[in-house]
C-alpha cells in the first residue's frame, strides 16, 4: 500500500474557511476519483506562529493507482486548491510505502 501525504501550512486568517472547504469539497473530490481507500485529515501539534499545519493522508492500494491519480486527477485538483488559497499556504507532498499495519484486537 502507498500512503500519499500532503502537509499544508495554512494562514490563520483563512484556516476556518480552508478546513470547511477541505472537508466538504477538496477531500470528497479526491476520494471520488476512486484512487484511495481512505483519508485522514490531521493537525500537526506544534507552536506555529506563521499559520497552522495539517497533514492530509490518503491510503492507496498500489503504485499503479497512485500513478494514475497523479496523471489523471492531481493536476486539476492541485490547481483548484492553489487558485483558491494563493499566497495563503505552503504545501509539500510525500509518498510512503506502508510496510506493516498494526492494530488493536
Amino acid at each position: 500500500m502507498i500512503l500519499y501525504n500532503v502537509t499544508i501550512n495554512i494562514d490563520h486568517d483563512v484556516k476556518a474557511e480552508w478546513l470547511e472547504w477541505m472537508n466538504t469539497k477538496h477531500i470528497p473530490d479526491v476520494m471520488a476519483t476512486g484512487s484511495f481507500k481512505e483519508c485522514r485529515l490531521t493537525k500537526v501539534i506544534a507552536d506555529d506562529q506563521g499559520g497552522e499545519t495539517y497533514s492530509v493522508q490518503y491510503l492507496c492500494e498500489n503504485m499503479e493507482l497512485y500513478m494514475a491519480y497523479q496523471k489523471d486527477h492531481a493536476p486539476a485538483l492541485q490547481k483548484e486548491h492553489s487558485a483558491k488559497y494563493e499566497g495563503k499556504f505552503v504545501a509539500f507532498r510525500t509518498m510512503l510505502e506502508v510496510m506493516q499495519i498494526h492494530g488493536q484486537s
